[in-house]
């Protein structure tokens, strides 16, 4: 991935909570017919340092396991906040209007072989965690165990797990580094009013001094 300076984010511990803050993963493999992509929720264990390791399962019907060539690494994107940015939002508008739109985002790609696991034990571990992830935020969170076991046993039958070890993490924060501190001013206000106070968040801590 291209990473101007400005944008480099290198942080391990950054990196880290911006995976486990972010949506469904894309996985792109190489196959013998050219690259081929999967969609999933991943989860990341901290171990083996530095990197850690992406946990997660994808249908048993999907041909990505099977075909990808696995002495080639596997390519995991995740996306953090994204969002268009106006030249309106600029003070340099005003002042020279030698301005043009841009976008900014996160965007974090991890590297390493894809391992395949079937075993109903460690199949019903990672799918428990998942859930369980993802249900915390609910007032009355649902469980795999409200649902019958014979029923879960056999929906576990339809999926396989999947666990890819981190050798190599790359991180682009684009947050308007590079615009002058009075421009970055006006994207945080712009964002704020047009109701984007996540973007504009993202554009404080990118911006923000490192103590």
């Amino acid at each position: 991935m291209y990473i101007p300076a400005h944008h480099k984010e290198d942080r391990v511990d950054v990196l880290h909570a911006a995976i486990r803050s972010a949506g469904p993963a894309t996985l792109v493999s190489m196959t013998a017919d050219g690259l081929f992509a999967s969609h999933a929720p991943l989860m990341l264990d901290p171990d083996p340092a530095p990197y850690g390791t992406l946990i997660g399962h994808l249908a048993r019907a999907n041909p990505h396991v099977r075909i990808a060539n696995p002495s080639v690494q596997t390519l995991v994107i995740f996306h953090g906040p994204d969002g268009y940015i106006t030249p309106s939002y600029y003070a340099a508008k005003q002042e020279h209007g030698k301005v043009v739109p841009t976008w900014n985002y996160v965007a974090i790609h991890a590297y390493g072989t894809l391992e395949v696991f079937d075993d109903p034990a460690r199949l019903l571990e990672v799918v428990t965690r998942l859930t369980v992830n993802h249900e915390a935020p609910r007032t009355e969170p649902w469980a795999v165990s409200d649902a019958p076991g014979d029923f879960i046993q056999g929906m576990l039958r339809g999926i396989v797990g999947i666990a890819l070890p981190i050798t190599r993490l790359e991180g682009k924060v684009k947050m308007s580094q590079n615009r002058p501190a009075a421009d970055q001013a006006g994207v945080v206000d712009g964002l704020r009013r047009d109701g984007q106070d996540d973007l504009a968040d993202a554009v404080l801590q990118a911006v923000a001094p490192v103590s």
